[in-house]
C-alpha cells in the first residue's frame, strides 16, 4: 500500500526564530511530511528563511503573502495547496513550538480511523503549560459554549493542532466560511462536522512558545466570540440547514 502524502502547514508572521529547528524537528518524527510555510511578509525576514531552507530541502515549500492576512486565510490557502498539489492528508500546527513535534505521529496514526484528527488539550493526559487560571478558564468556557451550540463530538473545538483528510474538505463548503481571527478553527470543524467527517482526538501538551512574541489580540478575540454566537445560535436551532 501507498503511504498517504502528508503536508504539514506552518503560517508565519516574524517567527524566524523558531523555523529552522521546528522544520527540523517535523522531519524527525514525520520524515516524509512536505512543509508548507505560508508567510505574511514578516518584517524579521522569516520569509526569506524559509527561502533558503526551500532551497536545500525540496521537502519545504513557501508561499509568500504581501501582508498579515491572518490565520484563517493562511489555513485556508493550505486546505487549497494540499488538494491541489493532490496530498492526502493536511495537518496543520502553529510555528512557535506551542504544538510540540513529537505529538506528530498520534495525529498521522489517528487519520486510519478518521478524518480530522485533533490534538486536544481537554482529553485525559492532555493539558496546557503555564496558563494562567483567567485563560484556562475562557477557553474551556468557550469550547462548552461551542460544543452546546453547534452539538460537536469533540472536547477540545478551537484547538489548530489538526489534521485533516483532503478528499473531504471539499465537502465542507469552505467557500461559505466567515471566521478569520480566532473563530476560524470552531467554524471549520462545525463544516467538517456537518459534511460527514469522523473526529478523534489525541491528548497533546500545549507548550509555551519557544521564542518571539504572542500574537494574541484581545480585539480579535472579542470580535470571535461575537461570530460564534452568530453562526453557533441558527446552528443549534437547526436554522443553517438547507
Amino acid at each position: 500500500m501507498t503511504a498517504p502524502r502528508v503536508l504539514i502547514s506552518l503560517a508565519t508572521y516574524n517567527e524566524k526564530d523558531n523555523l529552522a529547528p521546528l522544520v527540523a524537528a517535523i522531519h524527525a518524527q514525520a520524515a516524509d511530511a512536505d512543509v508548507l510555510v505560508i508567510d505574511d511578509n514578516s518584517p524579521d525576514g522569516t520569509g526569506v528563511l524559509a527561502d533558503q531552507l526551500a532551497r536545500v530541502d525540496r521537502r519545504v515549500g513557501v508561499l509568500h503573502r504581501p501582508g498579515k492576512l491572518g490565520l484563517g486565510t493562511a489555513t485556508l490557502a493550505a486546505m487549497a495547496h494540499a488538494r491541489d498539489h493532490g496530498y492526502d492528508f493536511l495537518l496543520n500546527m502553529d510555528a512557535d513550538f506551542s504544538h510540540p513535534p513529537r505529538y506528530l505521529p498520534a495525529l498521522l496514526a489517528g487519520m486510519a480511523k478518521y478524518d480530522v484528527m485533533i490534538g486536544s488539550r481537554y482529553i485525559p493526559s492532555g493539558g496546557t503549560e503555564g496558563w494562567p487560571l483567567t485563560r484556562k478558564l475562557i477557553s474551556k468556557g468557550v469550547n462548552a459554549m461551542v460544543r452546546f451550540l453547534f452539538q460537536l463530538p469533540a472536547k477540545d473545538c478551537s484547538g489548530a493542532f489538526r489534521c485533516y483528510r483532503v478528499a473531504k474538505l471539499a465537502d465542507a463548503r469552505l467557500e461559505t466560511v466567515v471566521s478569520r481571527g480566532y473563530s476560524f478553527q470552531q467554524e471549520v470543524l462545525y463544516r467538517c462536522y456537518r459534511a460527514g467527517c469522523k473526529i478523534g482526538e489525541t491528548p497533546i501538551i500545549f507548550e509555551n512558545r519557544r521564542a518571539g512574541v504572542s500574537k494574541v489580540n484581545l480585539a480579535e478575540a472579542v470580535r470571535s466570540f461575537t461570530t460564534l454566537v452568530r453562526l453557533g445560535v441558527p446552528a443549534f436551532l437547526g436554522a443553517d440547514r438547507e
